[in-house]
C-alpha cells in the first residue's frame, strides 16, 4: 500500500514544472491522499531524481534545514522562482494541480 501511495506522490511531484513550487499538503491532495503531508515528506526522503527543491511546506515556507535548505533555495532560484528570505510567494510561484475529474476528462 504504501509503495503504491508513493508512486502517486512520486508522479505528482514530477507534474510541478520548472520555475514553479508546490505545499506538501497540496502533493498529496492532488495524488489522491488529502492530509497526508507527512507521507509527501516520507515519499520524498525515499525517492530517487525527483524535483524535491519544488516541494514546500505550507504558505511556502523552506522547512528544511541547513545546508538543504541553502540547496533548495539555490536551486529554486536558478529556475527563477523568487526566494524572500524562507518563503516563496505561492500566489506568484505556486503550481495548481489539475483536478482528478479534468483529468479524466480530458
Amino acid at each position: 500500500m504504501q509503495t503504491g501511495m508513493f508512486q502517486s506522490i512520486w508522479r505528482t511531484i514530477r507534474r510541478i514544472p520548472r520555475g514553479k513550487v508546490a505545499t506538501y499538503g497540496d502533493v498529496a491532495a492532488a495524488s489522491g491522499y488529502p492530509g497526508a503531508a507527512r507521507q509527501v515528506v516520507w515519499a520524498l526522503r525515499a525517492g530517487k531524481a525527483l524535483p524535491w527543491h519544488r516541494v514546500l511546506g505550507a504558505k511556502g515556507i523552506i522547512r528544511l534545514p541547513g545546508e538543504h535548505g541553502i540547496e533548495q533555495r539555490l536551486r529554486l532560484r536558478t529556475e527563477g522562482v523568487t526566494v524572500m528570505g524562507n518563503r516563496v510567494n505561492l500566489t506568484e510561484f505556486g503550481h495548481r494541480f489539475r483536478v482528478k475529474q479534468e483529468q479524466d476528462r480530458g
